[in-house]
């Protein structure tokens, strides 16, 4: 009965994006100030602070003033696109899935970072006992936000695939919420094991923010498309390209391009494109978690 409650928890979340109803985004053509999101898959802290040189350099690339505008969770930032109430917003794969469903293909994905073409997840404990997925039968697990790419469904694929249901062979599934919080659970021993993204985990390491020696990779998923920039498809043309350009000019040869592509955990941006982001779709219809 607790697992049927998560799943339709689960489907509640994603539901609350918009996915139902691809209701079309208020009608405004033009920007004044450009408004920027993202999806909260780390600590609001951070993201202000990964945020802020890059909004100083759009400001100067697009000439017009750019506010970043936080919500507190990944359907927020779906609707706020959809109606219309941000321009631009940093999406995961799953996430762009659902803005493009819920403004009837109308969301456009601008540029997304080269290592954005394969991103993985990472599978980690603190368990020796676990060093297969195998393993994960009768554990405590955690997943990010249930609209996570890299933290939920792409995990959830990888784990159908070795015949693990999260439903039926967890004794215990979570959602943390975020990548860093996954890993923090993990090693307060609140679940046995965890997913979160490539990235974070890597940056979590380099910070000393995680231990290793304590908390471990076992299993690291193959490649797939993930995080891209995108804008609301009635931003004026002209902006959006200029949008565009202004990302695929950072270049890391420059000591100030470098700072803003190296909190990006970037090494350069490059364009991306709808069918990228096909797959993630097909997964997430093959999961149940859009229909």
């Amino acid at each position: 009965m607790m697992q049927l409650s998560m799943r339709r928890a689960v489907l509640r979340a994603l539901s609350a994006a918009g996915l139902a109803f691809a209701l079309p985004a208020s009608p405004v053509f033009a920007a004044d100030v450009l408004r920027v999101s993202a999806i909260p898959d780390e600590s609001p802290t951070e993201l202000q602070r990964k945020f802020e040189p890059l909004g100083k350099y759009l400001e100067q690339q697009l000439g017009m003033p750019v506010k970043f505008v936080p919500v507190t969770d990944y359907a927020a930032v779906v609707e706020a696109l959809g109606a219309g109430k941000v321009d631009l917003a940093w999406l995961g794969g799953f996430t762009y899935v659902q803005a493009k469903l819920r403004t009837a293909g109308a969301a456009v994905p601008l540029v997304q970072r080269e290592e954005d073409a394969r991103f993985t997840s990472k599978f980690v404990t603190a368990d020796p006992g676990i060093n297969t997925l195998a393993d994960l039968k009768g554990k405590r697990f955690a997943f990010g936000s249930p609209s996570s790419t890299s933290g939920h469904l792409m995990p959830r694929h990888f784990l159908a695939e070795a015949g693990v249901s999260p439903e039926t062979d967890f004794a215990n599934m979570a959602f943390s919420g975020a990548h860093d919080a996954t890993a923090a659970f993990v090693a307060a021993g609140k679940v046995d094991a965890g997913a979160l993204n490539a990235s974070v985990w890597d940056k979590l390491v380099a910070q000393g923010k995680v231990d290793p020696a304590k908390v471990r990779v076992f299993y690291t998923t193959p490649g797939y498309y993930d995080y891209n920039w995108t804008v609301r498809g009635d931003l004026d043309a002209g902006v959006q390209a200029r949008i565009k350009a202004a990302f695929l000019a950072l270049d890391p040869a420059k000591p100030a391009d470098k700072a803003i592509l190296d909190l990006q955990r970037a090494s350069r941006f490059i364009a991306t494109e709808p069918s990228n982001y096909d797959g993630i779709e097909s997964a997430a219809r093959a999961a149940g978690l859009i229909q």
